[in-house]
């Protein structure tokens, strides 16, 4: 006597399963460009990796003898894999069956990924299409009733947020719960033309008499402007492949700390373009991203949320090896200043470098806040007492280069006042409580009004004030630190990084990200 007969039932179980929502359902997915759940786990893990949980978890139907007919498989698979050789925990919804919605899922099954990420203290990819098991018309008719809104197991959303690294990808239309699964997350990607995110789909709007396509409703031109979602790539593959660069940079979990990879670049690297990257005249913009690649570590880094508060922008990178968290101000946007959304932008990433123990690199040129009545109905104060709040309850090592403008609130904002931090000006750069230009006439309308030549007597005012608030001045009080040639950053930043790694601490922050 063997269990060869409930094997064989196990083996024909499991071919039920891998057929998913069948033939027609699967030519239906591939036919629309997308790979089945099935195919995306073993696209996104090591090859060979994944170790499947609850894999003939689903619907069964039996004749009158209790044999099994027929048996339709749970809309979500889930369970555990590598990335790049680190163990992950990986799930995604199936489309193929019911939509991903609420009629064919096994609620248990979402939270115990959620949980074993969690309890395991491993990172966790998100695949998301559908609803991600969330609600649909058809349940009322499949249940018998209508149930009260509730989100069973959404703590393990919020715990995990705090805890471990959370990825998530819009692989196709995404609505209701499974738009909140997408857009929970440290970074979260979309594909072009192929996903959609929203709170519900143009059938229901349209009721609102909005007639809209799903991407006019929620494309990614949409929801990166809104920063609903981070990035949008133009294939699956280069989803998973944004996903496994992501994680690259962080620890396993917020017990741990980023691991340092081998140093492939020259620590002592100058670039003599920086020596110009500024222009002298305050009139004209630069593009600052150059700056930031040469001062990194070559080819590393990663930006994230570029379409969103764009005055501001952020990534992760490398310094001699070591992972940074990277800030710089975009004069192409506004001049650099901090709008309501940028401000958001900075609250949020900053919130993430600290719970992953990431030391904080910025490229400072803001000239303050925005101004003016959109503005003030953006409420961008109030957004950028947030953002500066994060700022000042962050305790990671921060190394701010004062690269031009720095004015106002918002530059004040350049570091946690409260804390040591590094800090080096390039003699392009510019501070005070506001620009003078502007304010000049203001302040002085009398003396100029007085004057036998009025404009001669404005240049010369101009002139005197222009030298007073030379960096040299600033420096003969210690009101900044030190002056540096642009053409040194990168030492300083390599100097700031191997400083900074042995300072990182591990453990949960106090303030976990929110979504």
């Amino acid at each position: 006597m063997t269990w060869q007969t409930e094997l064989d039932e196990l083996r024909r179980r499991e071919a039920f399963v891998e057929q998913m929502g069948g033939p027609d359902k699967v030519k239906r997915q591939h036919d629309g460009g997308r790979l089945t759940v099935r195919e995306r786990i073993d696209a996104m893990l090591d090859d060979g990796s994944f170790h499947e949980l609850g894999k003939v978890a689903g619907m069964a139907q039996y004749d009158g003898r209790n044999d099994l007919e027929s048996f339709m498989a749970s809309n979500f698979v889930f369970g555990r894999g590598r990335v790049n050789g680190r163990q992950v925990v990986v799930g995604g919804d199936d489309f193929t069956v019911r939509g991903g919605s609420a009629d064919a899922t096994i609620k248990e099954k979402h939270i115990m990924c959620e949980q074993m990420a969690h309890d395991l203290r491993l990172p966790l990819i998100r695949i998301v299409e559908g609803s991600g098991g969330g609600g649909s018309v058809k349940t009322i008719e499949t249940t018998g009733r209508a149930n009260v809104p509730g989100v069973k197991g959404w703590e393990w959303v919020v715990r995990n947020l705090g805890t471990v690294p959370r990825v998530a990808l819009g692989l196709g239309s995404v609505a209701g719960l499974g738009a909140a699964h997408l857009t929970a997350a440290h970074y979260s990607v979309m594909v072009k033309e192929m996903s959609a995110l929203f709170v519900a789909g143009p059938p229901v709007v349209k009721r609102l008499g909005q007639d809209l396509t799903k991407q006019e409703l929620g494309g990614w031109k949409i929801q990166l402007r809104s920063g609903a979602v981070d990035e949008a790539v133009d294939t699956e593959e280069e989803a998973f492949e944004h996903a496994r660069r992501f994680l690259s940079y962080l620890p396993q979990n917020v017990y741990e700390l980023p691991a340092r990879l081998d140093p492939t670049d020259d620590p002592d690297r100058r670039d003599p373009a920086l020596m110009d990257a500024v222009p002298r005249d305050i009139r004209k913009v630069y593009k600052m991203r150059p700056i930031v690649e040469s001062v990194v570590d070559t080819g590393s880094f990663f930006e994230m949320g570029k379409l969103y508060g764009r005055s501001v922008i952020t990534g992760f990178a490398r310094v001699d090896g070591w992972p940074v968290a990277v800030m710089a101000s975009d004069p192409f946007h506004f001049g650099g200043g901090w709008t309501a959304d940028a401000c958001r932008k900075v609250e949020r990433f900053v919130d993430t470098a600290q719970t992953f123990h990431l030391p904080m690199i910025y490229l400072v040129d803001c000239p303050g806040f925005l101004i003016g009545l959109e503005s003030e109905k953006a409420g961008t104060i109030k957004e950028g007492a947030r953002a500066m709040a994060a700022i000042w309850q962050s305790t990671i090592p921060w190394c701010s280069i004062l690269v031009r403008n720095v004015f106002g609130v918002a530059g004040a904002a350049h570091q946690n006042g409260s804390r040591f931090n590094m800090r080096y000006a390039w003699p392009s750069g510019r501070w005070g409580s506001l620009p003078l230009e502007g304010g000049i006439e203001a302040a002085y309308s009398a003396d100029i009004a007085a004057a036998p030549d009025p404009k001669a007597k404005l240049a010369e005012i101009e002139d005197r004030l222009g030298k007073l608030r030379s960096p040299f001045r600033s420096a003969e009080t210690f009101w900044v630190e030190e002056i540096i040639d642009p053409r040194d950053t990168r030492k300083m930043l390599v100097d700031f990084a191997n400083t900074a790694a042995p300072l990182r601490e591990t453990g949960p922050y106090l303030h976990a990200m929110r979504g």
